[in-house]
């Protein structure tokens, strides 16, 4: 049997630091910080819930960020 892979280690950082950012900075702050894949989302959207490491979600309204999670 084949070995299970160990996923990369994500990046340690302060998600609640995002929130009040305006989308475009949250999103250039992440990719700094080693952020994989960043997904800006209007409030409401619909998504798939699997997790994927390196991936840091924006809840974004009005340009700004209101909630912000892994995965």
């Amino acid at each position: 049997m084949a070995p299970i892979p160990t996923p990369p280690a994500e990046p340690q950082d302060s998600l609640g630091s995002y929130v009040g950012l305006d989308a475009a900075g949250a999103e250039r702050r992440a990719r700094e910080h080693g952020w994989s894949t960043v997904r800006s989302l209007p409030p409401g959207a619909i998504i798939t819930m699997e997790y994927l490491v390196g991936r840091l979600n924006f809840e974004v309204s009005d340009g700004t960020v209101i909630r912000c999670w892994k995965g």
